[in-house]
């Protein structure tokens, strides 16, 4: 077992939530989902003390393991960043330009892949970036806080249904694969984690007239959840004032009296087509 690195910044790793991964065996299985081939390059977020990126570097032909904290940084770059495939970035997973690993793939037929094990209080922005990068991805693999993971598979019409879960499932063959107790890390979270494999579609899973209206009309119903879909959509389209906002609701064919978790995919796109015929009031 691996343990965290003593020169590493303890503030910087109590702000984003991040407990280390120290079974060998959760992160031979985790490098194994991943699945990469000598034709693929892998981006690993947080790499940490390298307990997955050794498995990772040794399948795919090139790795970029990105971290946050110096001292941790460094330590990598002296260790497994010295294998001729790696390459150890100080670099902020919230904010990587993904949309360059295609470039760095060893062979013209590989795949960008994704992996690491998210930092808890960072991993909704990370997971937002990443989609926003997805047209530069092939699958992302990553080890979430187990609540969040049931985000991204929670079906509409239950509580964990929200943004995570219409934008990716849209846009992805998003599965749970498997949980991670807290015994697995250090220091030992206080919540179960699970490993997640989202493979991007080429494309959307329904058809959407305009993607960035589906995106803001998605994000705008999620953003008051505990209010009515009128009101919700009412306060974020302002401009449209509360006539117009009924009025597109009722072309639509939605009921306003609705709230948001309780829309389907399909529904959403059908929103937003109507929104953006709107999209002079927007």
């Amino acid at each position: 077992m691996s343990h965290p690195v003593r020169g590493a910044s303890a503030s910087r790793r109590r702000a984003l939530g991040q407990h280390f991964l120290a079974d060998a065996a959760v992160a031979a299985r985790i490098a194994e989902a991943v699945g990469a081939t000598a034709a693929d390059v892998v981006c690993e977020i947080g790499a940490g003390t390298a307990a997955l990126t050794a498995p990772l570097a040794a399948r795919a032909g090139r790795l970029v393991a990105l971290e946050l904290d110096p001292a941790l940084h460094a330590r990598l770059a002296a260790g497994v960043g010295r294998r001729p495939n790696v390459e150890v970035r100080l670099a902020d997973a919230r904010r990587f330009p993904y949309e360059g690993l295609r470039a760095l793939r060893p062979m013209p037929t590989g795949r960008v892949l994704v992996a690491g094990n998210l930092p808890y209080s960072a991993s909704k922005p990370i997971l937002l970036r990443l989609f926003e990068a997805r047209a530069a991805l092939d699958a992302v693999t990553v080890m979430l806080q187990r609540e969040v993971a049931e985000r991204l598979t929670a079906a509409p019409g239950t509580r964990a249904y929200g943004v995570l879960s219409v934008l990716w499932q849209v846009w992805a063959d998003v599965a749970l694969l498997f949980t991670v107790p807290p015994a697995a890390f250090r220091p030992p979270p206080a919540v179960e984690s699970a490993v997640v494999r989202a493979a991007f579609r080429v494309e959307p899973r329904v058809p959407l007239a305009d993607p960035a209206a589906f995106v803001r009309v998605v994000k705008a119903g999620f953003a008051l959840r505990r209010k009515t879909l009128a009101n919700a959509l009412r306060a974020a389209f302002p401009r449209f004032g509360a006539p117009g906002v009924e009025a597109t609701l009722r072309e639509a064919g939605v009921d306003g009296q609705r709230r948001a978790e309780s829309l389907t995919a399909s529904e959403f796109a059908r929103l937003a087509e109507f929104f953006a015929g709107r999209e002079d009031t927007w």
